[in-house]
């Protein structure tokens, strides 16, 4: 696209009340429009990612709430959704997941949605989507958002130990991925071991779902072909020890994961609103930051129909808030850019943008 994207804004804090983000989240529906994308009597998938277990900053249901409420007014039948994950935890089957997303306030009381989880283990539930990438041909994707009529990114922008940053982008590549489709996107990374550091607890044995980590004579071997490239590893490690190359293929991720937005998101053009929360900034996703400090100063919510205009407009934001690359200075090795170029690259939206406040 060469046309620059209009990305709409409303400054918000997590010093505000909840009541307050509320009203100022719904007159960004109402006066950025990006919901009219949504047709009456569509089904609409309403992507989030619900919180791991003890996570503070994941997008709070009250918020979701606000959005879904906006959806049936437009005549539209909303759901909440997220794919299940490659590592351990509550989040790894659809039972857990679920209950854990209803313990986090994402109940249809309160967001006047259903959680929806679909289990990839079942027949019909993962969809094979051809595309024309660099490194994938099919991808694999949770078939609920396909059949949706159309889709809504929710996303909590953050940094990210993998792709530098995760936004709009990460939350529909990575997190409309089956689990096959999750590993794929993460096998050519495996973790090594700095040994100075390693003080052979074993923590990262116990936590590695592949059992691809073991002790031989004393030290912590990582066996690469049996790595899923799951980094429950890394974030097991007290010590600091385990870590990813980064120089051999870091990189490849972030263009796997946009070839998976991809494949959603060229089925739903002009079906498609995309509303990032630039509040509670951490230096990890939400999958691995807990209780977590923020790493920025809060921002804001932005919302736009570009997936690549949100996401730079966004980063640019947070940059310009603490007067540094802070996502950079987190993540030294990554150059969370490079999403946005080949997503630009494959069509998905455009690095140029028009910043409108509300």
């Amino acid at each position: 696209m060469s046309c620059a994207g209009k990305v709409y804004f409303v400054k918000a804090s997590e010093s505000d009340s909840v009541d307050e983000v509320k009203k100022r989240l719904s007159k960004l529906c109402d006066e950025s429009r990006v919901l009219d994308c949504v047709k009456g009597g569509d089904t609409t998938a309403v992507k989030i990612h619900f919180g791991d277990e003890g996570n503070t900053g994941h997008v709070k249901p009250e918020y979701a709430g606000v959005v879904c409420r906006k959806l049936i007014e437009n005549g539209s039948v909303p759901f909440l959704a997220d794919t299940n994950t490659l590592y351990r935890g509550r989040r790894t089957n659809s039972a857990d997941h679920i209950k854990l997303a209803h313990e986090h306030g994402f109940t249809k009381k309160a967001c006047g949605a259903e959680v929806v989880v679909p289990d990839d283990a079942k027949r019909g539930n993962v969809a094979d989507v051809e595309i024309d990438g660099s490194f994938f041909k099919i991808a694999k994707v949770a078939s609920v958002f396909l059949r949706a009529g159309s889709l809504v990114s929710l996303a909590h922008f953050k940094g990210h130990m993998m792709t530098g940053f995760g936004g709009a982008l990460k939350n529909i590549g990575m997190g409309c991925a089956s689990r096959e489709g999750k590993l794929a996107q993460h096998s050519e990374i495996a973790p090594i071991v700095d040994l100075k550091k390693c003080e052979g607890c074993m923590e990262c044995v116990k936590s590695c779902p592949a059992d691809a980590i073991y002790k031989k004579s004393g030290r912590i071997v990582i066996d690469s072909s049996k790595c899923i490239g799951c980094a429950t590893c890394i974030a097991a490690c007290v010590h600091g020890a385990i870590g990813v190359p980064w120089e051999s293929g870091g990189m490849k991720i972030q263009e796997k994961m946009i070839e998976y937005a991809s494949a959603v998101l060229l089925k739903k053009k002009g079906k498609a609103a995309f509303i990032n929360f630039a509040m509670k900034i951490t230096k990890e996703c939400d999958c691995l930051a807990k209780d977590d400090p923020r790493i920025a100063p809060d921002v804001g919510i932005f919302a736009s129909l570009d997936p690549v205009s949100i996401d730079r407009a966004c980063y640019d934001a947070v940059v310009r808030s603490c007067g540094k690359d802070i996502f950079k200075e987190a993540h030294p090795d990554r150059d969370g850019s490079k999403q946005l170029k080949y997503a630009a690259q494959m069509g998905l939206g455009s690095l140029d943008y028009e910043l409108i406040e509300l």
